[in-house]
């Protein structure tokens, strides 16, 4: 195991190929701040030039409550234009960066800490997390990211709900809405992370780079060019020596065949 010394507000440590990122304020339920966000930056940064996936978590009791009013409230227009900027910018680090992002998300997923997540390119929740957007009753409106993000994942009308009454989202419910792809126990939210960090990590890295950036692009086009633009990275991925061993193996049986789960 390759260790680093955690910094203040942003953990990391890297297990084989897989970056361990933790939001390291659970005095303030891991409140976002312009300081968090930079150790953010600083963390993302490194997992590109090492790692082949991240697992973002939170240490103590809840993944992140979100914006730290405290320092929110203290800011000028422009200086609250500016930070929001910002957290476009590192957000976008993680989710059209060259590696997949898991987070494993448990007790609040609020606020900012819901557009961080939203960041991420899966999520697995812990049976006791919950969602919610509470700006509308804050008088403030999401700054993140998460109008584009959050609204794309679980259509306009559900954060509607969210943001304008107040209403909190368990586990189950945030699956359903697609905000979450997998539940697990209470404590498991972090094995399960952990897990699928591995499988994506074990891809092709140029699979992975297609996947996390031309999928989301590819929604946003015409029916005829998203067909035109997947034919064209379709091709190039086949042409990789990754691809090329990996259809060798399959046609040479050295790599197994789908199944159905539970199958042997």
């Amino acid at each position: 195991m390759n260790k680093h010394e955690p910094a203040e507000l942003c953990t990391y440590e890297l297990r084989d190929d897989v970056a361990f990122i933790g939001l390291n304020r659970p005095e303030k339920r891991n409140a976002i701040s312009d300081r968090v966000v930079e150790a953010i930056a600083v963390a993302a940064a490194r997992a590109e030039a090492e790692a082949k996936a991240v697992v973002l978590f939170g240490h103590g009791k809840h993944f992140s409550a979100g914006l730290d009013l405290a320092e929110h409230v203290e800011k000028s227009l422009t200086e609250g234009v500016a930070g929001s900027q910002r957290w476009h910018v590192v957000f976008d680090m993680i989710e059209n960066g060259t590696i997949p992002w898991i987070s494993a998300v448990h007790g609040a997923v609020v606020g900012g800490g819901l557009e961080l997540a939203a960041s991420t390119h899966l999520r697995v929740a812990a049976r006791d997390a919950f969602f919610g957007l509470p700006e509308g009753q804050r008088g403030i409106f999401v700054g993140g990211g998460g109008s584009v993000r959050i609204a794309r994942l679980m259509g306009v009308a559900r954060m509607s709900d969210l943001m304008l009454t107040g209403r909190v989202a368990s586990a189950d419910e945030a699956e359903r809405w697609n905000l979450v792809q997998y539940v697990v126990g209470e404590g498991e939210a972090l094995n399960k992370a952990t897990e699928l960090a591995k499988k994506a990590a074990s891809n092709a890295p140029f699979s992975n780079y297609a996947i996390i950036n031309a999928l989301p692009r590819i929604q946003d086009m015409s029916r005829s060019d998203g067909l035109f633009l997947e034919s064209f990275i379709a091709t190039f991925a086949s042409a990789t020596p990754e691809a090329k061993q990996g259809l060798r193996d399959f046609l040479e049986k050295r790599a197994g065949k789908v199944t159905r789960p539970g199958d042997t």
